[in-house]
């Protein structure tokens, strides 16, 4: 089946052609980057003004990227949930008029479940396995039976990993976002030059990440940062600090839910520092660790490929009264 991604959830309009849900033809996105890094972070009503003026765009030009034209097109699927709620209706809505115009199937699926699968696209994994979903909104533990098939095992208490990486970064300075500048700076930093909590290390599988975050503000304020070198050591002792929590956790749900197989997606999963470490101590004991590409990790259309053919093969298909959800748990999403 040839299928048509559309993924709205934030900032990025994106739009993919996937063939037979392993296939990727094309993957076109369309950043806005640029317009909210003034402000800090993403601004919910710019953002859909955004998708509003690139959705037409971007599925255009993923068609001719794929050398396709909407007419061979077989089936749609798009993000219905989570997110900004403005964001992901003008991808929805403009799924649903094509497939009306067309009459196509469609599907509305979960933003996270598309990062989950996205590794599919690359890599032949045997279900079950456990999934590490780390980005700006979500730092979460699944195990995975199948698609459509997921539990949760753990989730962050407040603030996920790539929150805390953003928030960061701008009370350093660095910009919006700042996750790859912190990543960058840890290159050349001593990640044992301050000694950065690692909350709830040892209790239970859930994430905190609020604590690092109000350790880094509270050291900035009584050491100031005065040159390259203190920006660099505290950048590598924060993302150790981080690092550390997000891999024991990780390997240790695996041994208790016996798992061998591990993916780490999301957006934070480009980090260097946290694909090093994963592998290395992936080499350590009995699991395989997989990452999609980092194209594939951060919000992209492609993503969504494997679970859109999946569902539409199967007839789960949407209807036109189906509408954008906020927040909606991934162990709902099964079609």
């Amino acid at each position: 089946m040839l299928v048509l991604t559309i993924e709205s959830s934030c900032d990025e309009t994106a739009a993919a052609v996937v063939k037979d849900g392993r296939r990727v033809l094309s993957n076109i996105v369309s950043s806005q980057i640029d317009i909210h890094s003034r402000f800090g972070g993403v601004v919910p009503e710019l953002a859909s003004r955004c998708h509003v003026e690139s959705i037409t765009l971007v599925i255009d030009q993923a068609l001719e990227k794929a050398g396709l034209t909407i007419n061979d097109i077989e089936g749609i699927g798009m993000t219905r949930g989570p997110g900004l709620i403005g964001a992901l209706l003008v991808g929805l809505s403009a799924g649903k008029a094509i497939a009306l115009a067309k009459k196509l199937p469609f599907v509305g699926l979960h933003h996270m479940e598309g990062h989950i699968l996205a590794a599919l696209l690359e890599h032949e994994i045997v279900f079950p396995f456990l999934a590490l979903a780390v980005s700006g909104g979500h730092t979460h533990l699944y195990r995975v039976d199948g698609i459509g098939q997921y539990r949760t095992l753990a989730r962050t208490r407040d603030d996920a990993a790539g929150e805390a990486f953003d928030k960061v970064a701008k009370l350093l300075g660095l910009g919006y976002p700042g996750g790859a500048r912190i990543d960058e700076l840890s290159a050349g930093g001593n990640p044992e030059a301050i000694n950065f909590p690692r909350p709830m290390l040892h209790k239970g599988l859930d994430f905190s990440f609020s604590g690092i975050k109000t350790a880094v503000r509270n050291f900035v304020v009584s050491q100031p940062v005065k040159n390259e070198q203190q920006l660099q050591d505290l950048a590598a002792s924060f993302q150790t600090a981080v690092i550390d929590v997000l891999v024991a956790k990780t390997f240790r749900a695996a041994k208790e839910h016996q798992l061998e197989r591990i993916v780490v997606c999301g957006g934070v999963a480009c980090n260097r520092g946290l694909r090093h470490r994963m592998q290395a101590t992936a080499e350590q004991s009995s699991c395989l660790v997989y990452f999609p590409s980092p194209a594939l990790c951060a919000d992209n259309a492609a993503m969504l490929g494997v679970a859109a053919d999946h569902y539409l093969e199967n007839g789960a298909i949407g209807d036109l009264g189906m509408n954008a959800v906020a927040n909606w748990p991934l162990d709902q999403a099964g079609q």
